[in-house]
């Protein structure tokens, strides 16, 4: 993600500044040593988003090759990892990785943190001569819809939303940080572009995590009635081309669905996790964080996946297995 379209950057924030203030409780006996006061810190970024004016974060050797071709000036990360970023990035570690780096977003983002709905709503008649909208629809600011758009009945788009063309949004839907390409259906009591479930533990409180990312559902797709997505933390929440969403699904933050996946009801899907294209999910089905399904792979439903899925996979159980494994293991059982 380059430049946020929807939260306000508070950068460039000097590099000692950052680090060593009241909300981190750091500093400068904090182990770091000096760091320099010329530098400014644009902005906080993933590993492979960052520039050299960005700091970024690096928590797990699972990310140890986005690690080594990050461009960030500054990492927070554990001694464990250092090993594995170039000798240009300037290593900054601690403890707790993700607390760090929660407290840094804040301070670029600070109205991330709470989803503030106090701004005046209005009548969507009131802004759009063009669109066709039921009784009590409202609109918030920053809002762009596109032309043919119908919206239904106590729909609320409440702020940071961009709608294309031809696109239907049903009744009891709320919207906010998200954009909608052309031909999108949205059904009814769908939540999308909330705040994610974010939180790192700490002793004396469980520390929220700024989501300062939003929702980009591609064309020709659809988001079933109940379905949840929250909006990315440092990136974006993607529901690809010609996608279908059944009723009830969650998509966490930060969640990559390619094109022409079908997901049916009560799937939850947790934050970080990565499906590629033609991947065909069965009702009441999980898949962990920060796992990679491949193309054309096929989930039965009630399935648990706990581990990366291949390409042209089919899987089946909890945890999920190759079904003809599940198959043989279950007639073994019968």
């Amino acid at each position: 993600m380059s430049k946020n379209p929807f939260f306000e950057n508070k950068g460039p924030i000097k590099l000692p500044n950052l680090i060593y203030n009241s909300i981190t409780g750091l500093t400068p006996e904090s182990g770091f040593g000096s760091l320099p006061e010329d530098v400014l810190i644009s902005d906080i970024k993933n590993l492979n988003d960052a520039t050299k004016n960005d700091i970024t974060f690096f928590h797990s050797a699972k990310y140890k090759e986005l690690a080594q071709s990050t461009k960030a000036f500054a990492c927070i990360t554990k001694e464990s990892l250092i090993k594995f970023l170039p000798t240009k990035c300037r290593k900054i570690c601690v403890e707790n990785v993700l607390l760090l780096t929660a407290q840094l977003t804040e301070q670029f983002y600070p109205d991330s943190i709470t989803d503030n709905n106090y701004f005046n709503l209005k009548p969507i008649k009131e802004n759009f001569n063009d669109i066709t909208s039921g009784q009590n629809t409202f609109v918030g600011p920053n809002v762009k819809i596109g032309n043919d758009t119908s919206i239904g009945h106590n729909t609320i788009i409440e702020q940071n939303v961009l709608i294309g063309n031809n696109c239907h949004i049903a009744s009891n839907v709320v919207l906010r940080n998200t954009i909608l390409e052309d031909n999108v259906h949205v059904l009814d009591f769908a939540i999308i572009g909330k705040k994610g479930f974010g939180f790192i533990p700490s002793q004396s409180k469980n520390y929220r995590y700024p989501h300062i990312g939003y929702v980009h559902v591609k064309k020709n797709s659809e988001i079933g009635s109940g379905s949840t997505i929250d909006r990315g933390s440092l990136s974006v929440t993607i529901i690809g081309e010609n996608t279908y969403l059944d009723n009830q699904v969650h998509v966490a933050h930060n969640v990559k669905i390619g094109n022409n996946c079908i997901i049916a009801g009560q799937v939850g899907i947790a934050g970080s996790a990565t499906l590629g294209n033609n991947v065909v999910i069965g009702g009441q089905a999980g898949i962990s964080g920060h796992l990679k399904i491949g193309n054309n792979v096929q989930i039965g439903g009630g399935s648990g996946v706990i581990k990366n899925i291949p390409d042209n996979t089919k899987v089946m159980g909890y945890p999920a297995k190759e079904i003809k494994n599940f198959l043989k293991e279950n007639k073994n059982n019968d």
